[in-house]
């Protein structure tokens, strides 16, 4: 089977895109459930990632399935930042690339309202980033990483807690609890703690609130310094730490799904793409990608090999 092809960018894409050249993937993969696809054979796409490990995790996924079903593919992951990897799409410098859809409706599309029921939210990014910009959204995935809160496991099961509704039952009842590690800037912005607590209804004034870097959260909840903890919803030391994520049942935070986005035009040109991609999209929830992520951020493990064993426990590629 054919390996993984780095592209070898130049110096104006690199510079105006924000793009960079990674490597060849260190292994080959076979066919799995995914079959070679004729016509994809020789076909080269150029698959795009944001910075982040789950986005490279979802990058290397695209990469070694497309692989497997004879397409020559080139690693553009890591682009820096939402916007760039966006313009690398619609500009035709990556073919595809996996994006959320939350970002899609608030940044893409301008929207300031998110929609709640998380389908909702993606059925109306599909149809009108489709019709305003030519980009179509492949079927929606589990995968759904947005913010929330969280406490240890056995914060959780002293207090009964499942829901932000709990937590503010608790902290009304008992505010010595109510501390709270959070970001600088969610401590103040409107769709961060403040729109939480008009949301569910407690003072955010009145709660002790701690300020710490998004990766020192999970570490500063996991050990007591904090009894909440700003958390995104699919990142693996939530898994690692033995915290419980607290449901957000008044659906304040938007919804951000993630499913492959591709071109109109490449869509068309090349339909099997979407062929090879919706049994992994449908295979995808937040826990499995929490534990993909973990053996990413906990690990140290490198985020292409994660793809590649993952999928070949799931039967989709063969290693060889």
């Amino acid at each position: 089977m054919k390996r993984l092809v780095a592209l070898v960018a130049t110096a104006g894409l690199l510079t105006g895109c924000g793009l960079e050249t990674t490597y060849t993937l260190p292994f080959e993969v076979g066919p799995g459930s995914i079959r070679p696809v004729p016509e994809l054979s020789g076909v080269d796409i150029a698959v795009g990632s944001k910075d982040f490990t789950e986005s490279h995790i979802f990058g290397y996924i695209s990469e070694v399935a497309l692989t497997a079903a004879g397409a020559d593919v080139r690693d553009m992951t890591n682009i820096q930042g939402s916007n760039s990897a966006r313009q690398a799409l619609l500009s035709g410098d990556i073919d595809l690339s996996w994006d959320y859809t939350g970002t899609g409706w608030i940044s893409y599309l301008g929207n300031t309202e998110p929609i709640p029921d998380e389908r909702g939210q993606y059925e109306a990014v599909r149809d009108a980033d489709l019709a305003q910009n030519g980009v179509v959204w492949l079927p929606y995935s589990a995968v759904n990483n947005t913010y929330a809160f969280a406490v240890t496991a056995e914060f959780a099961r002293t207090h009964g807690l499942k829901t932000t509704s709990d937590m503010v039952e608790l902290i009304t009842k008992d505010p010595s609890k109510a501390v709270f590690c959070l970001e600088t800037e969610f401590v103040s912005r409107q769709d961060g703690f403040p729109g939480v607590a008009t949301t569910y209804g407690f003072d955010p004034r009145a709660v002790q609130v701690k300020v710490f870097g998004t990766g020192t959260i999970y570490t500063a909840t996991s050990t007591g310094n904090c009894n909440f903890g700003e958390v995104f919803t699919t990142d693996g030391r939530i898994l690692a730490l033995n915290l419980v994520v607290l449901e957000d049942d008044k659906k304040f935070f938007p919804q951000y799904n993630a499913t492959v986005t591709l071109r109109k035009d490449f869509n068309e040109a090349h339909p099997q793409v979407a062929q090879v991609m919706a049994p992994i999209i449908a295979k995808l929830d937040n826990n499995t990608i929490r534990k993909l992520n973990a053996e990413v951020d906990v690990d140290g493990r490198d985020p292409a090999v994660v793809a590649r064993d993952w999928l070949v426990r799931e039967g989709f590629v063969t290693e060889r």
